[in-house]
């Protein structure tokens, strides 16, 4: 399987979507007691390695492989998660005036 078409099967993967749309919830109600970087790079990094370890991986592609790619993808959905956040807060607090 080539690079391309890995990363598009792990981006559009909705699985993958849901797990970090419930880590940016998670990581914004407790960031006031820990923080809002760590759990976001730690939840990442969970996420990329516990879909290619208990699902099977497509043919070609190493352990290795789907990990670092999943963590690739996993930055880019978590940034547009963060953005579409601060585009609805912004609308709301707009809203609100």
């Amino acid at each position: 399987m080539p690079l391309t078409e890995l990363v598009m099967s792990q981006i559009t993967d909705l699985f993958r979507i849901g797990l970090l749309v419930a880590l940016v919830v998670t990581a914004y109600n407790t960031a006031a007691n820990v923080g809002l970087a760590v759990p976001l790079a730690l939840g990442a990094v969970f996420v990329a390695v516990l879909i290619p370890v208990t699902m099977q991986a497509p043919e070609g592609v190493t352990l290795t492989m789907a990990i670092l790619t999943g963590l690739a993808v996993n930055v880019v959905i978590i940034a547009i998660i963060l953005a579409a956040r601060t585009v609805l807060m912004r609308a709301l607090a707009s809203a609100n005036k």
